[in-house]
């Protein structure tokens, strides 16, 4: 669903900069009441577990394949400002450095693929785990619906973008109609995917998991004719460590995005299929990067097919890490900073 230069006339997409801009300034602050000492270390490596992903497109029908999208997978792994932020830094670097999304369309992509993603995920998470029974099953369960339920809603957000922003004269309702229906399918493996990952994390380190806090009810006992919460222990060290989550994670990215992404499909993404039956790609421009070393998931002059992707991959998931565990570790500082005791001179 990366939009390219071309798609959406230049005031459309000013505005949808600001909104992204916007979206991009709460999250920051957000993120300083999520990011604690558990999420803040991972949120780096979600954001590069994420771009891994989305290079492995899959089949779904008619020559059409999709991609990961990540919003509701970050949301409910760091918490949904956090998950703003991982998606947003996805994109800037695949606009940036693998010509994937348009520059002048990074504000729709952003508002689009990491915003309304986020935010439709989230509140059907947080939704579903109120009324769902108190247990780990609960949290995939929820997973799976909420990130079923964020790629039309991304794949409706563009519709109404593209409607009043489009470049090309076509039907929108024939837009949308072919949209919604490719990415419900898609969504589908959006929410096998999700569900896989948050499973996977819960089964071994629930602690880590941003939806999952509050999942055991605390114990309590009656003292003096009132319930008081029972003190917690402290956690032991192998939990309290996220060096191995970690490791093993950005391990796991560097072997998708360096070796398994070579199998992916090779068909048109969801929006690529559309825009080329319906029309709405007339006036596509050529990408601001495309002369880029990295351009299209390749390593310029690296003859090997195989090669040259597993390298730019491999590029791709070390300089998110690199990039999203910077932001984050700056964010954490400011909470730092904002929640120290304030000196008082004598």
């Amino acid at each position: 669903m990366h939009v390219p230069d071309g798609f959406i006339d230049a005031p459309i997409s000013a505005a949808t900069g600001v909104v992204a801009a916007a979206a991009v300034a709460v999250s920051l602050r957000g993120a300083r009441r999520e990011l604690d000492e558990r999420t803040a270390p991972l949120a780096g490596l979600v954001a590069a577990f994420i771009f891994a992903v989305q290079m492995l497109n899959f089949p779904v029908a008619a020559g059409t394949s999709g991609h990961l999208l990540g919003g509701a997978l970050a949301a409910i792994l760091v918490g949904p400002y956090t998950g703003v932020l991982c998606v947003s830094v996805v994109l800037l670097m695949q606009g940036i450095l693998f010509a994937d999304g348009g520059l002048t369309a990074l504000g729709v992509n952003i508002t689009d693929m990491a915003v309304v993603t986020t935010v439709v995920a989230y509140a059907v998470f947080r939704g579903l785990v109120k009324v769902l029974p108190r247990k780990r099953g609960s949290i995939t369960a929820a997973s799976f619906v909420a990130a079923v339920l964020s790629v039309p809603a991304a794949a409706v957000a563009f519709t109404l973008i593209y409607a009043v922003g489009g470049t090309t004269d076509v039907s929108i309702g024939k837009v949308a109609t072919a949209m919604i229906g490719v990415h419900v399918l898609i969504g589908i493996g959006e929410a096998v995917i999700t569900a896989l990952t948050v499973g996977a994390v819960v089964a071994v380190r629930p602690d880590l998991v941003y939806g999952a806090r509050g999942l055991q009810q605390k114990l309590k006992l009656r003292v003096g004719g009132q319930l008081v919460d029972v003190p917690a222990e402290p956690a032991p060290a192998a939990a309290r460590s996220h060096r191995k989550v970690w490791i093993t994670g950005l391990l796991t990215s560097l072997v998708l995005a360096g070796f398994v992404s070579f199998y992916a499909s090779a068909d048109p993404d969801g929006l690529e299929k559309v825009a080329a039956d319906k029309g709405i790609d007339a006036k596509t421009e050529k990408h601001a990067t495309a002369d880029s070393p990295l351009a299209d998931y390749g390593v310029k002059d690296v003859e090997d097919a195989r090669l040259s992707g597993g390298l730019a991959g491999v590029i791709g998931v070390g300089a998110t890490v690199v990039a999203g565990s910077t932001v984050f570790w700056v964010v954490r500082r400011r909470r730092t900073a904002d929640t120290s005791p304030v000196g008082t001179g004598v």
